[in-house]
């Protein structure tokens, strides 16, 4: 039994990034041996073990052969018998196929690197100093999320090139209808996380190159305006609902649809839906009068959901260019206005209503009123 440091922690640690998770392989053991010896199983499709101490995970080298098209048409083999290199030659990518004993690794996440000790049968060292996604062997193919991974990485990556011989692999796995059968849940699972990388535009530029974004996402065009916005809400941290909302600006009816296909939970959509139909009254606020604001404030449900009408400006204002200094002139003009119909004391105007003999709609009326007073005097300030 040999235990090995395997993927992104040595890649990270080879391009001098931090290192977040560590994952480790064990060769020469069975699932017998490592529930005796208190590791805990985990895995559902193949044997994946957490440590008794650590709860970091580790995997039993294994190999896989397609058995039939999509992410789960394969059959995993995994024994004592697998070798170290086989298992690293069904991995996806050069960079993400090196490995390190364990016994070399220590316990911190900025270990000490043998680089002679560092196993790397397909030359993973050199595509990263080449800055070059490669995949590793014709084993590729076989799982269809890997075009979704590759594209991922580039977009974290993004000084990294495809080579040219993994784009032509995967314009033959897109040909032959892999991408066809992959499940929502998993495609959104590596969009979301491609969308939270450091230039995001990069996802969708490599499938678009590959004939993939065609098949996935048809009803998205790959325009400036939306990449740039896109990019830009990265740049400044934007969470994932935002970043969505900015890539799905402007589908307009196509977008729901979109959404049902890859379940797109309900933050991300929700918010996508508001941007897509409200973005260009928030972008003209500024030209809007104090009941036209206060009309957009409650079709945005910002009273009630003043975070995710947060979001909404953000969203917009990445996707609008400041002016001189920079700044989007919407996002003053809503904050005041959304603070200063906040601040009217609606319980008292309900009061005072209701004394007055009115009911229902009449009491609403009233404070749609103040609110759009109180809108009109932070105008006129």
């Amino acid at each position: 039994m040999k235990t090995y440091l395997v993927g992104g922690a040595l890649r990270d640690r080879l391009l001098g990034l931090p290192v977040s998770d560590r994952d480790w392989l064990v060769v020469g053991a069975t699932p017998e041996e490592m529930t005796q010896r208190g590791y805990l199983p985990v895995g559902r499709d193949f044997p994946v073990f957490l440590h008794p101490q650590t709860r970091e995970e580790y995997a039993l080298a294994r190999t896989e052969r397609k058995s039939a098209p999509g992410y789960r048409g394969f059959t995993v083999h995994a024994a004592p018998d697998v070798t170290l290199e086989q298992d690293l030659a069904r991995r996806d990518l050069t960079i993400n196929s090196i490995a390190l004993p364990a016994e070399l690794a220590g316990d911190g996440g900025q270990f000490s690197l043998n680089l002679e000790a560092l196993v790397d049968p397909f030359n993973g060292q050199r595509d990263l100093r080449d800055k070059v996604l490669r995949h590793v062997t014709d084993a590729f193919r076989e799982d269809p999320v890997r075009i979704l991974r590759v594209a991922r990485f580039a977009a974290r990556f993004h000084q990294f090139g495809v080579a040219p011989e993994t784009m032509a692999l995967m314009r033959e796995m897109v040909d032959a209808g892999e991408v066809d059968a992959l499940v929502p849940e998993r495609v959104w699972q590596e969009l979301a996380r491609g969308l939270m990388e450091a230039r995001p535009s990069r996802m969708f530029a490599v499938l678009h190159e590959c004939g993939a974004l065609e098949r996935l996402l048809p009803e998205l065009d790959l325009a400036a305006a939306r990449m740039r916005a896109l990019d830009r809400a990265a740049q400044v941290g934007a969470p994932l609902p935002v970043r969505f909302a900015c890539v799905m600006r402007g589908l307009g009816p196509a977008l729901p649809t979109l959404c049902e296909r890859w379940r797109v939970p309900i933050d991300e959509r929700d918010l996508a839906l508001l941007v897509d139909r409200e973005g260009g009254h928030i972008d003209a606020a500024t030209e809007l009068d104090a009941a036209q604001v206060m009309d957009l404030l409650e079709r945005c449900d910002a009273i009630r959901k003043p975070q995710r009408f947060e979001q909404a400006l953000l969203a917009c204002e990445c996707g609008v260019p400041g002016d001189r200094a920079g700044r989007y002139a919407p996002r003053p003009r809503l904050a005041a206005a959304l603070a200063a119909a906040q601040a009217v004391a609606t319980d008292s105007i309900a009061r005072d209503a209701q004394r007055a003999g009115a009911t229902g709609p009449k009491i609403g009326e009233a404070i749609r009123a103040a609110r759009v007073a109180a809108v009109a005097s932070i105008s006129r300030a």
